[in-house]
C-alpha cells in the first residue's frame, strides 16, 4: 500500500483546544476526510502570530496539516467561517461547546472518512449561531448524531414487543434504547423514563426530518415541550457515554433548564 502523504490539506472545524507548551495550542479538529485528529498550532498563543486568528475554537478553517510522529503540525491556516453569532452570544457559545463535545465524545481518533457527520457539524454550528432557536437546533442534531454513529432511537414502535404504539403515554427505556408500551412495561426490571405522547411526536417529527431542517424550523416548542424533549434525549445520552457532560452544566448556568 502507498504511504499516506506527510502533508494534506483539508477543512476543519475545531471541537477543543487547550495550551501546550510555551506558545502552542493543541487543537481537537474535525475532518470531513480523516474524521478526528489532534494536532498543534504552534506559536497560536503568541501576540500577532499568524495561525491564531484562524484556528478560533468552534470555527472553520482550511489547513495545512504535516503528518507528526505523535501529533500533527498546522503549518498553514486559512479561516472559512467563523459562526460570528457564536462569538456574540454566550447562551449559543454554550450550546456549540455542547454540540462539539457530543460530537468528540461519540467518536474516535482514526483516519476514516466521516464526510457525513463533519456536515451535520457544520450546519448545526450555523443554525445555533443563527436561527431563532438554537435548542431547537440542538435537539435536531442530538438525534441525527445518534442514527449517525449507530445509537438511533426507536420511536415508532415498542422496543420489547415490536408493537404498534397507541397515541397515549408511553415510557422510554435507556437500556434497550427506545419507546416501551405500557402494555410491555411491567415486563421490563429496569428503570423506565416517563414519556408524554406530546413529547414523542416532536421526538418522531425530529427523526422523520433528516436532511430537511426547514421542517423543524417552523417548530414553535413552549418551554415545557422543550424539556420534555431535552429530558428525554439528554438521559439517554448520558446513559450511552456512561458519564456526564461538562457543556451541560455550562449551558444551565448559561440558562437553566426548565
Amino acid at each position: 500500500m502507498p504511504k499516506a502523504p506527510r502533508q494534506f490539506r483539508s477543512q476543519a472545524i475545531i471541537l477543543s483546544r487547550r495550551d501546550f507548551g510555551e506558545s502552542d495550542r493543541l487543537l481537537t479538529l474535525f475532518t470531513p476526510e480523516r474524521g478526528k485528529i489532534r494536532a498543534i498550532a504552534k506559536g497560536a498563543r503568541k501576540p500577532n502570530a499568524k495561525l491564531s486568528g484562524h484556528v478560533e475554537l468552534f470555527a472553520r478553517s482550511d489547513l495545512m496539516i504535516h503528518r507528526g510522529r505523535n501529533l500533527d503540525i498546522i503549518s498553514q491556516a486559512e479561516l472559512i467561517d467563523p459562526y460570528l453569532g457564536l462569538r456574540e452570544d454566550l447562551r449559543r457559545s454554550a450550546y456549540a461547546n455542547y454540540v462539539a463535545e457530543l460530537l468528540d465524545r461519540f467518536t474516535a481518533d482514526e483516519d476514516v472518512s466521516q464526510s457525513e457527520l463533519f456536515e451535520l457539524l457544520h450546519l448545526t454550528l450555523g443554525r445555533v449561531a443563527d436561527a431563532a432557536d438554537p435548542r431547537l437546533a440542538t435537539r435536531y442534531y442530538e438525534l441525527h448524531l445518534l442514527d449517525m454513529v449507530g445509537f438511533r432511537p426507536e420511536l415508532t414502535a415498542c422496543v420489547l414487543t415490536r408493537a404498534e404504539l397507541l397515541p397515549e403515554a408511553q415510557f422510554f427505556s435507556n437500556e434497550e434504547g427506545g419507546v416501551v408500551s405500557r402494555a410491555a412495561a411491567a415486563r421490563l426490571g429496569a428503570a423506565l423514563v416517563s414519556l408524554e405522547i406530546e413529547t414523542l411526536k416532536i421526538l418522531r417529527h425530529l427523526q422523520r426530518s433528516a436532511g430537511d431542517y426547514d421542517q423543524v424550523a417552523s417548530l414553535r416548542l413552549s418551554p415545557g415541550q422543550h424539556a420534555g424533549v431535552e429530558r428525554i434525549l439528554l438521559g439517554y445520552i448520558m446513559h450511552l457515554l456512561e458519564s456526564k457532560l461538562q457543556s451541560v452544566d455550562f449551558i444551565r448556568r448559561v440558562r437553566p433548564f426548565k
